[in-house]
């Protein structure tokens, strides 16, 4: 009897040492099939066509005020994207306008407290999924700073430092030639400053819930001779979706210049409601 049960016993081990290997070997095969499917799946995924179309975004804000002072604001935010390949070009405006109503001995006059002007144009190749090589051309026209215009033009590198299905962080670093002009009121010779520089930029984008998303943009760009010599910029933006193609929301921006005119305030600050567009 008790030889009956060893054998038995000892079958079972055998049994369940090939089934054991047959898992093993199942499991091994079942890997290699899906290492197989997922390089499938990312060979037909780069074969699919492009994009390749225009995708563009406008905001526009208005604000008017009427009672003890009579003013209006208006804004347009412009961005247009395109992509072919590995290559992209992106454009962007800014526009700030407004005016208001004072009284000089009694006499009503409206005049021009706002008038600001800003353009750049992107253009990026992009080397992984992650980063890109970027050609940068700026300029700023603000009629009340201490300039007539700002400009700047230079190489850079753009980085996906993280992205998820509500978070998304793009860092940014380039090498500029700039070329202020200042107001020949602040400055009777050598109106225009020519100069190395360089900037930082971070885009910072959170999905809060499916409609509602939130938008940070810094930036910081400085003379590389004169330290003292820099510019930063801020952008908060609050949004929320109407609609497939309409959104509305809030920014608060700063503009801020370190060297500035006597009679110039360092920073510029602008809270807009606006209406985007996107198609």
């Amino acid at each position: 009897m008790k030889k009956i049960t060893l054998s038995l016993l000892a079958l079972s081990a055998v049994a369940f040492g090939a089934d054991s290997a047959q898992l093993e070997a199942d499991i091994a095969a079942a890997s290699e099939a899906a290492k197989a499917a997922d390089a499938k799946l990312k060979a037909l995924v780069a074969q699919r066509p492009q994009d390749q179309s225009i995708h563009s975004n406008v905001k526009l804000g208005y604000m008017k005020t009427d009672g003890n002072s009579n003013t209006e604001t208006f804004s347009l935010n412009a961005k247009a994207t395109k992509n072919w390949g590995a290559n992209s070009l992106k454009i962007t405006l800014d526009m700030q306008y407004g005016n208001a109503d004072t009284i000089v001995n009694n006499v009503t006059m409206n005049e021009v407290n706002k008038e600001k002007y800003f353009g750049e144009l992107e253009y990026g190749y992009k080397f992984t999924g992650t980063l890109s090589a970027t050609a940068v051309l700026g300029y700023k026209n603000d009629k009340f700073s201490s300039y007539n215009y700002q400009s700047y033009i230079g190489p850079g590198v753009k980085y996906q430092a993280y992205k998820s299905d509500r978070q998304d962080l793009n860092l940014e670093a380039s090498l500029l030639y700039s070329q202020d002009e200042v107001m020949e009121k602040y400055t009777p010779t050598d109106l225009e400053d020519k100069y190395g520089s360089y900037k930082a930029k971070a885009l910072y984008e959170l999905k809060i819930i499916d409609d509602l998303k939130f938008n940070q943009e810094l930036s910081y760009r400085a003379s590389m001779d004169e330290s003292t010599n820099y510019f930063v910029f801020s952008k908060s933006e609050l949004s929320s979706k109407i609609s497939d193609m309409f959104s509305a929301g809030i920014a608060y921006q700063i503009d801020y210049s370190n060297i500035v005119a006597d009679d110039v305030e360092e920073r510029d600050n602008t809270l807009t409601a606006f209406l985007s567009i996107d198609y």
